[in-house]
């Protein structure tokens, strides 16, 4: 039974909201794993229990590391290097967009999760969780800011 008045419609996506809260947030670990790669970011006061109270964004697709002006991909030497070397610095700017997918600068450096169209191989790119009101955001494929990848 619904009460009268009672609203249950989604959130509205707007791009770069939730990536938005990230501004000014430390990288303080970078997790690596057999195939994926977290990234864990201060949480909020209060926050949840994902990974002991720190914002994660858990990404599928290797994201690319760039630390002063070099850039580097996954299979690159130096790839784990350059993305340690932007803890603990804090999020200076995000960009979700299509055509650039996910880009989350620092002061010396960005991380841009822009997977070529033979790097993904599961239904998903992203997901960011872990904020104390519980919002989360997943990416995939055909989806903003990744709908050019639909049908690949």
């Amino acid at each position: 039974m619904t009460r009268p008045g009672a609203s249950f419609e989604s959130p509205r996506y707007v791009p770069n909201g939730l990536l938005g809260r990230l501004l000014g947030r430390r990288l303080n670990a970078v997790v690596f794993s057999m195939d994926y790669v977290m990234l864990w970011f201060d949480g909020d006061v209060g926050g949840g229990d994902v990974a002991g109270g720190n914002v994660v964004l858990n990404c599928d697709v290797y994201p690319v590391a760039e630390h002063r002006g070099q850039v580097y991909a996954e299979a690159d030497l130096g790839y784990g290097d350059a993305l340690r070397a932007l803890i603990p610095q804090e999020v200076s700017s995000t960009v979700e967009q299509t055509g650039a997918g996910i880009v989350i600068s620092f002061q010396t450096g960005r991380i841009t999760i822009r997977p070529a169209f033979d790097e993904w191989v599961g239904p998903e790119i992203a997901t960011l969780s872990g904020f104390a009101d519980g919002a989360w955001m997943v990416w995939r494929p055909g989806e903003e800011p990744f709908e050019d990848l639909a049908g690949a």
